[in-house]
């Protein structure tokens, strides 16, 4: 049943079509004829089964603009009627007025157009009329591509006032912009600067009118006191404005004015309206268009030079385009070393990540990504060179770590074995050198814990001390006192001001920082020498010196080995064992106590540690 009824109106549609006594053309997006109706045939001389599936040739070359630009504005909403020429099959021109509308689906989506052709009266105004409005048509084909040349919203909009005039013959106009519930004046022409950025209420305004009507142009002529209303009253005699509403993205945007008081406005000069507010809707999204991509685009490059990622930017054929600060920082190449050629280093494949080593011995983790509409590929890389430097350290304290615990353990466990298996036939010599030599390695497996407990909790900044006023020379002579005996290698010289005032800092810690650096005088000289420890006033801190004579540390490693697990490669020092925990330790005591430590050279070779703590009772003294 409902189906025979679809059937009936169809039928019922197609009957509708062929009786009209007008010529009407159905075609779709693509300007290919879908509906060419009985009376098209009479009108243009061509039959149906000639045109339909191709174009109609009617469109004369000079109105193929006038044409297109109709077409846009039905697109965008409404209908347009237009008085134009067409071609006859014969090559004659016929006079005609065309009602253009949107053929659209059920759901609103555009399908094609729908052309109705009036033959018009060839008289002679007629004729004027139509040579006129053809030369304005050519011309606003002119002004439409000034127009579009403008890329600032308001020197478009600027444009579009001037435009309007002169095609219209107003007398002045202007482009109000629709800001929610008001109306405000950007651009004028021929009107009071002083005129620009007023404002109105858009509900009692011509446009409100021209919403409510759900047109596109209007004619407001004859009411005096309405006219006398609005801001355009400073136009001396205005009798008549023509109206024209701009969309942009299909919504209003705002209205085109053409202001009358010594001419007058006709069917041509709306018709003129119509198509020049459709064209200025979309030069406005143009230049709305425009303004955001040149925002997005400084977004962008504030971004691209802010990184503190290196950026590159390739073409299709892999040559940089872009290479930003960081880039150059990284990598220590210019901009103007790489543009044009390739990067200075492997790429990986887009979406792959790549870890590599620049000469410079700069560690760099390489991504790429692909731009599949231009087939550029952006390039980010950050150093990572102190991460690579903390993991290899830590895979070395690992590894060093296990040997430092494994050598006293072993030799426990050995003289445990054998005190346990030959107790009965070991002289009770014996006996005393294995407890002793066990105690030894207990002793020194427990100090390698307590460092590796001291160097955790410095790691999480869980450090507590005792700040108080010490007698640091007094602390100086216990930690020095019996380092004659430890090596027969060593002369030990001790050297403490007399009169060295107290120093603000925790006795335990500050025991600790004096007894690594003197252990390791003693470690990093082996071949034995000098070993001497000064303090002195000098200024708001005491200053404690302790000098070796020993293998000296790189000028490059005289930072790095204040590092969490770093031990220097360089030199001897690396053959002298420790898990790297030392010095850390001694600079995060030092600096909870508010001193400071380095390494230098000491003059004639070796080592100069240098450990300052502030005087108590000074400015920045802790308590």
């Amino acid at each position: 049943m409902g189906d025979d009824r679809a059937d009936g109106d169809e039928g019922i549609a197609r009957a509708v079509v062929a009786g009209a006594p007008n010529a009407m053309v159905v075609f779709d997006r693509d300007q290919a004829v879908l509906v060419w109706n009985p009376a098209a045939e009479r009108l243009f001389g061509w039959s149906a089964d000639e045109l339909l599936g191709r174009r109609a040739p009617v469109v004369p070359e000079e109105l193929t603009a006038e044409h297109n630009a109709v077409l846009e504005r039905v697109r965008t909403g409404g209908r347009v009627s237009l008085r134009t020429k067409r071609f006859r099959r014969d090559g004659s021109l016929l006079d005609v007025r065309v009602d253009t509308g949107a053929l659209r689906s059920e759901a609103g989506v555009l399908l094609g157009y729908v052309s109705v052709y009036h033959l018009v009266q060839d008289d002679e105004s007629a004729q004027d009329r139509v040579v006129r409005r053809a030369r304005l048509v050519r011309r606003l084909t002119d002004v439409v591509a000034d127009i579009n040349a403008a890329r600032e919203l308001p020197a478009v909009l600027d444009r579009i006032a001037a435009s309007l005039t002169e095609l219209t013959g107003a007398d002045a106009g202007g482009f109000v912009l629709i800001e929610g519930d008001r109306l405000r004046l950007v651009a004028s022409h021929r009107l009071p600067e002083s005129l620009r950025d007023s404002t109105g209420d858009m509900r009692t305004s011509l446009v409100g009118k021209l919403l409510r009507t759900g047109r596109t142009v209007m004619l407001e002529t004859g009411n005096q006191a309405r006219l006398d209303e609005l801001v355009w009253s400073q136009l001396p005699g205005l009798h008549t404005i023509a109206l024209g509403l701009a969309a942009v993205g299909g919504r209003p945007y705002g209205a085109l004015y053409a202001l009358f008081a010594k001419h007058k406005a006709g069917h041509v000069e709306l018709e003129l309206l119509e198509l020049l507010a459709g064209h200025a809707g979309i030069a406005v999204g143009n230049a709305m268009a425009y303004q955001e991509a040149v925002r997005q685009r400084a977004h962008e490059r504030a971004v691209f030079d802010a990184s503190a990622d290196g950026i590159a930017v390739l073409d299709g054929q892999g040559r940089v385009i872009q290479w930003n600060p960081s880039a150059t920082e990284l990598t220590g190449f210019a901009a103007t070393e790489v543009i044009g050629g390739p990067p200075p280093f492997q790429l990986p494949e887009p979406g792959d990540k790549l870890t590599l080593q620049l000469p410079s011995g700069a560690w760099l983790d390489v991504l790429c990504a692909e731009i599949v509409e231009t087939g550029e590929i952006v390039v980010d890389f950050r150093d990572i060179t102190r991460a690579k430097e903390l993991e290899e350290a830590k895979d070395l304290f690992l590894a060093t770590t296990s040997h430092e615990l494994r050598t006293p353990i072993t030799v426990v466990r050995g003289f445990a074995g054998t005190l346990d298996a030959r107790w009965d036939n070991m002289t009770d010599t014996e006996r005393r050198s294995a407890v002793h030599i066990i105690a030894e390695r207990a002793r020194s497996l427990g100090q390698l814990m307590d460092n590796l407990l001291l160097g955790s909790h410095a790691g999480a900044g869980e450090l507590t001390l005792k700040i108080e006023g010490l007698d640091l020379g007094e602390l100086l002579r216990a930690a020095t006192l019996g380092l004659h005996d430890l090596s027969d290698l060593h002369t030990v010289e001790v050297k403490v001001a007399q009169n060295l005032p107290p120093v603000s800092g925790d006795a335990l810690a500050t025991d600790i920082v004096l007894g690594q650096l003197l252990e390791n005088a003693f470690k990093y000289s082996p071949d034995g020498g000098l070993i001497k420890v000064e303090a002195w006033p000098e200024g708001d801190w005491v200053v404690v010196v302790v000098d070796d004579e020993g293998v000296g540390i790189a000028p490059a490693s005289r930072e790095r080995i204040f590092e969490r697990f770093v031990q220097v490669d360089s030199g001897d020092r690396r053959r002298f064992g420790g898990v790297g925990l030392g010095l850390y330790i001694v600079r995060s005591l030092v600096r909870a106590q508010g001193g400071e430590v380095s390494a230098h050279p000491r003059p004639g070779g070796g080592t100069r540690m240098r450990l300052l703590l502030r005087i108590a009772d000074t400015p920045g003294a802790l308590t």
